[in-house]
């Protein structure tokens, strides 16, 4: 059975401070009895010795100064004026024990007279009987014991002060005790009710809720309410940290079955791209076979076989372009670049293939800064300036432009070419995607240069987007963070 603490501090409280009030009082009243007692005994002695006194002067005043004759013929006169003297009630014994004066009880009890034995014996003694004191004393003449003085003492005041105070500690210590408690209870209270909010946060805690508030104490239980807020923040911080670490497994797992998916999908492109340069290639051979005197078909046959050898040997160079960006990402070598630099030597390098298809050229560069790699740079630039000599008009023209804009170089190729369809817009940056199948086999097109260039961009941080296109022709544009000159 569980008890509360509130209960156990309560209970606690309730049995010190009980304990404390009977010992406190226990101690008070043994004080005041004690300090009675020694009062009583040192104004009882003092009668004895006035009396004692009084007994040698009335004896010496005599004629006859014997102490047996002047008791048995004066004691009870010397006892009646010993009482004036001492204000005390008294009786007077010989030295056999005999009675010489009156009586101040009618019978004596057997405690008298044990306690009259002892006093025969030249010893005071004395006897306590209700509210009624005797006091014996011996009475003396030189070293000689010829009596004993027997005091009757009243305890009534003494009782009645006693118990007054007895009573007073009562009322006293009930009020105390109650006060006590009721203050003391508010104070451990304040404790308890601390504890009992650190233990429902435990509680929450375990439940599983870790919204925990730092009690505003100044002392341990402020500083562990602080410890146990810090380690909820701690628990849920890190079963946050799990969760998304398990969304991203999630995440990743269905990256890679989005990527076995198009893995299969790619290799099922790759194989049939590469079996149409093959099955042609076959083809002539076979005819080669079949006809090897026939000059005009050996002269088409080289054509051809050289135009899809070149196509086939294109396409394994960008599948395997497109394979390094998947493994090799660390190798980039990030260096301050020239925009304008890089263009003009992209653009020299294809100056030969726009002349022989009859394509001008029409540029406009600004200067720009950008950090990244000069090789993937170029392979983008190539890739994009290549599609828009493929897929260009008879004597067209392609516009090369770069220019700031918004902390951002940006870098825009247009073609006056065939354009793209809207409905497959969303395909031009698949591996393998041609707009123009047949055009695509006329130039050695494979499909792969803009996925190739977006992937090389991604990697320095940039982007391509398709900017346009249409009848009139198709414009990308390349953006890369810029940096100041």
């Amino acid at each position: 059975m569980k008890i509360s603490i509130k209960i156990k501090f309560s209970l606690f409280l309730a049995v010190l401070l009980l304990l404390f009030v009977f010992f406190l009082s226990l101690l008070v009243l043994q004080g005041i009895k004690s300090n009675q007692q020694k009062q009583y005994e040192q104004y009882l002695a003092r009668q004895a010795k006035t009396a004692n006194t009084y007994f040698i002067q009335s004896i010496l005043s005599e004629e006859n100064k014997m102490p047996q004759t002047f008791l048995e013929e004066k004691g009870r006169r010397f006892a009646e004026q010993l009482e004036l003297v001492s204000g005390l009630p008294l009786v007077l014994y010989d030295r056999q024990g005999e009675l010489v004066s009156k009586k101040v009880t009618d019978t004596e009890s057997d405690n008298i007279k044990e306690t009259l034995a002892y006093a025969l014996n030249n010893k005071t003694a004395y006897l306590t009987e209700g509210d009624s004191l005797y006091y014996l004393s011996p009475l003396l003449i030189g070293n000689e014991q010829v009596g004993v003085v027997q005091f009757y003492y009243s305890l009534l005041e003494h009782q009645a002060f006693y118990n007054h105070i007895r009573q007073l500690l009562i009322y006293i210590g009930a009020g105390l005790f109650i006060l006590s408690f009721f203050l003391g209870n508010l104070y451990f209270n304040s404790f308890a009710a601390g504890i009992i909010k650190l233990d429902r946060m435990v509680d929450r805690i375990r439940e599983g809720h870790y919204e925990t508030t730092v009690l505003k104490r100044r002392d341990e239980i402020g500083k562990l309410s602080q410890g146990i807020h810090a380690m909820s923040g701690q628990i849920m911080r890190t079963i946050q940290g799990m969760e998304a670490e398990q969304d991203k497994l999630e995440l990743a797992v269905d990256k890679l079955s989005r990527l076995d998916k198009q893995q299969k999908q790619f290799i099922g492109n790759v194989t049939h791209e590469f079996k149409t340069p093959l099955t042609s290639i076959k083809a002539y051979i076979d005819l080669l076979e079949m006809y090897p005197d026939d000059e005009k078909l050996l002269q088409t046959s080289i054509v051809s076989i050289k135009s899809e050898t070149e196509r086939l040997y294109e396409m394994v160079d960008k599948v395997l372009q497109l394979a390094a960006l998947e493994k090799y990402d660390f190798e980039l070598k990030f260096e301050k670049l020239a925009v304008r630099q890089v263009l003009e030597s992209v653009l020299n390098s294809l100056k030969g293939r726009m002349d022989k298809f009859g394509i001008s050229l029409a540029a406009e560069l600004e200067e720009a800064h950008m950090e990244g790699d000069r090789d993937s740079l170029t392979i983008v630039l190539i890739n994009l300036l290549d599609n828009a000599i493929k897929y260009n008009k008879p004597k067209g023209t392609i516009f090369v432009k770069s220019y700031i804009s918004s902390h951002k170089a940006h870098i825009e190729i247009s073609d006056t070419g065939i354009g793209i369809p809207k409905e497959v817009i969303h395909k031009v940056f698949e591996p393998f995607y041609t707009v123009d199948k047949n055009r695509a086999r006329e130039n050695g097109g494979a499909g792969l240069g803009l996925s190739i260039a977006r992937k090389h961009a991604e990697l320095m941080g940039g982007t391509v987007s398709l900017l346009s296109t249409g009848a009139e022709g198709t414009s990308f544009r390349i953006t890369f963070p810029a940096i100041p000159n």
